[in-house]
């Protein structure tokens, strides 16, 4: 689950780590209001769970409130990655001196989280991973110890030298492993990390994803959650109990089960297509879980044709044949369906399909080239 920025930025004060005020707006004239509030120039940041705000027009500097309200007015609605901007955060514009990064990620190879930190800030760590690998510095946390106030201090000489200021980074450092305990987050992070032409070190922008194991146990970081700043899909996935991510080709996956889904998104890569989507319907799926499945991917325009991978276990068979029937008779499919179904009670699956015009497949390679072909508008 993501947070928003105003959100993580809360988390972050409220444990400690020096943030400047902020507050949020809905409307333009909200927007006006807290500039004045806030006095002197500000930041628009557009509130919205996708990447490169700025380049899309997200993030504006005002010199006056009229100013704010104006770019709040072009921001509020603007789509971003697919998703609209419902709310903008105002910000005092802060005087740089320097940025850097500081992040914490959940890191399940070596099962601790990491800490990596680098003096390239104000850029996605993607790219600096990419460019200059060797400005990124890492620790694998024991979760016995926690970050120690050595570690996290050797860490602030990586970023400064000025002894103050890499005491000031290791405090907020240990702050932030405190973070990722508080509300579960698989992953936390601050960037920029700027110090003021005073010296000071400060918070200016921070990113927070909730692991969602740990919503359901945390219902105050639950109420955090912000469904209409999410994909329409992944809503209704949840709602009905599927495991969904939207992905950008062109070929609907309905898969039972994880290892199963990326197996057959791997496979469908293989044979030169591309998925439109992971998506699971868990190991016990009734037949409105399928119906669900199938709402959710004919809702996407791109997907062109729709494969079922089913490998039955404690899924059974004849529950996702009559979900696709159902279906069927509920919806208006206008793509193709390519079925592999084969496990528990697969005899009475294929009565099923066959009885309601369907045929279905038990070679999974063999679904899988037929689904690629039918997205590429090819005879199967």
């Amino acid at each position: 689950m993501n947070l928003h920025e105003y959100q993580a930025r809360e988390i972050l004060r409220r444990h400690g780590i020096p943030v400047p005020p902020g507050e949020v707006a809905t409307t333009p004239g909200e927007a006006r209001a807290s500039a004045q509030r806030l006095g002197g120039k500000v930041v628009v940041k557009a509130q919205v769970h996708a990447g490169g705000r700025g380049k899309a027009g997200g993030v504006k500097l005002a010199n006056s409130a009229a100013e704010a309200e104006a770019h709040a007015r072009a921001i509020l609605g603007m789509t971003i990655k697919g998703l609209t901007v419902h709310k903008v955060l105002i910000a005092p514009a802060a005087a740089i001196a320097s940025e850097s990064y500081v992040g914490i990620i959940v890191d399940r190879g070596s099962q601790r989280p990491v800490l990596m930190v680098s003096p390239a800030g104000g850029i996605d760590i993607e790219e600096v991973a990419a460019k200059t690998p060797e400005k990124i510095h890492r620790l694998a946390v024991d979760p016995r110890y926690g970050l120690l106030s050595h570690q996290a201090l050797g860490l602030g000489f990586a970023l400064y030298g000025d002894v103050h200021q890499a005491r000031a980074a290791a405090d907020i450092m240990q702050k932030l492993y405190q973070v990722v305990y508080a509300v579960g987050a698989s992953l936390a992070e601050i960037n920029p990390l700027a110090t003021t032409p005073e010296g000071a070190v400060q918070a200016l922008d921070a990113k927070i994803v909730i692991d969602d194991n740990e919503v359901e146990r945390r219902p105050d970081i639950a109420a955090l959650r912000d469904v209409t700043a999410e994909a329409p899909e992944e809503v209704a996935a949840r709602e009905a109990g599927l495991t969904f991510i939207k992905l950008d080709g062109n070929v609907g996956c309905c898969v039972n089960g994880a290892g199963l889904a990326m197996a057959t998104m791997d496979l469908v890569k293989y044979y030169g297509g591309e998925p439109a989507n992971f998506l699971d319907i868990g190991g016990s799926s009734k037949a409105q879980k399928v119906v669900a499945a199938l709402r959710i991917m004919t809702s996407d325009p791109r997907v062109k044709v729709i494969l079922f991978n089913i490998f039955g276990g404690i899924t059974r068979g004849d529950d996702v044949a009559n979900g696709i029937v159902q279906a069927t008779h509920e919806l208006s499919l206008k793509v193709p369906i390519v079925i592999r179904l084969t496990g528990t009670n697969e005899g009475e699956a294929m009565e099923i399909l066959t009885k309601a015009g369907f045929s279905a497949l038990t070679d999974m390679d063999e679904a899988v080239k037929q689904a690629v072909a039918l997205a590429k508008g090819k005879a199967a």
